[in-house]
C-alpha cells in the first residue's frame, strides 16, 4: 500500500506537536517560577521537578492541555474561562496527587485570598486564564509554524533522544523522592536499589533541588 510522506514535521495537531509543546511548557515552567521567586524575595532557587533536567512538567502537561481542549475556540472569552477552570483544576489535581502519592506538598495557597483548600486560589485561576488567552492567540501559533520548519529527519531524532531522556528523568525522580518520603517515615533500606538510592540521592541533594517541597505528617 503506498503511504503519503509527510510533508512537514510534526504536522498539524499530533503527537509529536503535542511533545513539543509539552517541552516548551516544561522549560516555560521553570523560568517563570524562577523568576517569580526572586521577585517576591530576591533570591534564585530550583524549581525543576526533575532530577537532572530544568523541566516542570506540570506547566508542560498544562500547555498540552491548553493546546488540546482550547485552540479550536475563537471566542477570547471562552478562551479565557475554559483557562481558568482548566488550569486551575489541573493545579488542584497535581497538589492532590502529589500529596497522596509522595506525601509531600510543593505549593500551599491556605493563607492566600480565596484560595481553595490551598491547592490553588481565584487570583490563580484568572492568571491561568490570562495565561491560556496568551498561549491560544500568539505561543501556539508561533511555536506550532517554528516546529513545522524542523527538517523531518531531525526532527524525529531529536524528539525519540529526548523522550528517552525524560523518561529515564522523569523514572530516577519518581523513585528517589518516593524513597526519600519512606525514609523521612522511618523505613529502612530493604533492597540494593534503596541502598543506591540513599546513597546517591540524599536528602540533602534532593532538597537543593527540591527547594519547595515539604513533607507532610500523617
Amino acid at each position: 500500500m503506498y503511504m503519503k510522506k509527510d510533508s512537514k514535521f510534526a504536522e498539524g495537531l499530533c503527537i509529536k506537536k503535542v511533545f513539543w509543546i509539552f517541552i516548551f511548557g516544561c522549560l516555560f515552567g521553570t523560568i517563570w517560577e524562577m523568576i517569580n521567586h526572586f521577585t517576591h524575595y530576591g533570591t534564585w532557587v530550583s524549581r525543576r521537578a526533575l532530577i537532572y533536567e530544568p523541566f516542570n512538567p506540570v506547566y508542560g502537561a498544562g500547555a498540552v492541555i491548553f493546546m488540546i481542549f482550547l485552540i479550536k475556540y475563537k471566542n477570547p472569552l471562552k478562551i479565557f474561562i475554559g483557562g481558568m477552570l482548566l488550569g486551575g483544576g489541573f493545579e488542584y489535581l497535581c497538589s492532590v496527587i502529589q500529596e497522596n502519592i509522595f506525601g509531600t506538598i510543593s505549593w500551599d495557597y491556605s493563607k492566600h485570598f480565596m484560595n481553595i483548600n490551598g491547592r490553588t486560589t481565584l487570583p490563580i485561576m484568572i492568571a491561568w486564564g490570562l495565561l491560556a488567552l496568551l498561549f491560544v492567540k500568539v505561543i501556539y501559533p508561533f511555536l506550532s509554524n517554528k516546529i513545522e520548519k524542523i527538517p523531518i529527519k531531525i526532527g524525529n531524532v531529536i524528539t525519540y533522544v529526548l523522550l528517552v531522556i525524560i523518561i529515564i528523568d522523569a523514572s530516577i525522580s519518581t523513585i528517589a523522592c518516593l524513597r526519600q518520603t519512606q525514609r523521612d517515615r522511618g523505613y529502612k533500606a530493604s533492597n540494593d536499589l534503596e541502598v543506591f538510592l540513599d546513597k546517591h540521592y540524599s536528602d540533602d541533594r534532593l532538597n537543593k533541588i527540591y527547594e519547595n517541597k515539604k513533607i507532610t505528617k500523617r
